[in-house]
């Protein structure tokens, strides 16, 4: 077992990562003792990605694999917790419908869908170019900060044309019948989030095949936690979960079975040291 601990003294956040079987991890915490919970979860590709071998599209075989996880996970989460399950259209159907038979079909808040632009494209069918990600609470008492994910909605030209209306007002003025109105430019979030995938040469990149975009955690984790929260993800990958975790102030558990997983999240903790 690989173990990572670190302590950030300004915000005493605390992270902790492992090389293990989730459900060991999972059956090895208290009840009631993580606030949030992200995973970027085995996708049913069937694919061997050579550090791992991902499940099989097969129904018996991700109903075995992730309800008895889904249970622990429902245990762990405190009661005004909440869990985001990130996937594609290979097992998303499946999984909505374990997840409605363990959080309960009222506790269902969003389907997003993370919608990205990526090399290639089909020429048989329309292309593939988003995920779906899953939000559940587990009670009707959750946290969701609204204005930590507000969108602005100011495009570069209008902002050249009222540039002193909007940062005196934080407004767009609107002439209407010779009166003069303020649009606001904040609007409130959409469940689709448009956010590229890392390009081969971006400074995040780090080696893994299923890297994920900070920005795009970042969201999820500012709209259902606060500072000093505990964020948990079993799926850990190469660690995106734990850097954001740490550079928004979130203590942070996670785990992965991926020894190499493990090390390339040690490698980005320590780089932020």
């Amino acid at each position: 077992m690989i173990d990572r601990i670190t302590e950030q003294p300004f915000c005493q956040t605390r992270v902790m990562c492992r090389a293990v079987d989730n459900l060991e991890l999972l059956l090895s915490q208290p009840n009631e003792s993580v606030d949030l919970i992200y995973c970027d979860i085995l996708y049913g590709t069937g694919r061997n990605f050579g550090d791992y071998q991902d499940l099989k599209p097969i129904r018996s075989e991700i109903e075995s694999h992730y309800l008895p996880r889904l249970i622990e996970m429902k245990r762990v989460l405190k009661k005004n917790g909440s869990i985001y399950l990130q996937m594609d259209t290979r097992i998303n159907h499946w999984m909505r419908i374990l997840m409605d038979d363990v959080f309960g079909y009222k506790n269902f808040k969003n389907e997003l869908v993370w919608v990205y632009r990526s090399a290639g494209f089909s020429k048989t069918k329309w292309s593939e170019k988003h995920d779906v990600i899953l939000l559940y609470s587990k009670s009707k008492e959750f946290k969701f900060n609204l204005e930590e994910v507000r969108e602005t909605d100011i495009t570069e030209s209008t902002y050249k044309r009222f540039k002193k209306d909007i940062d005196a007002t934080g407004k767009i003025p609107n002439l209407k019948n010779g009166k003069m109105y303020y649009v606001s430019p904040y609007s409130p979030p959409k469940d689709w989030l448009n956010i590229n995938t890392l390009p081969q040469a971006h400074s995040e990149r780090n080696g893994y095949p299923t890297q994920k975009p900070k920005a795009l955690i970042e969201r999820l984790i500012k709209a259902s936690s606060n500072e000093g929260d505990t964020v948990a993800d079993y799926y850990l990958g190469s660690g995106t979960t734990a850097v954001v975790c740490k550079e928004l102030n979130r203590n942070f558990i996670g785990c992965d079975i991926n020894p190499k997983a493990i090390e390339i999240t040690n490698s980005r903790l320590e780089a932020l040291s």
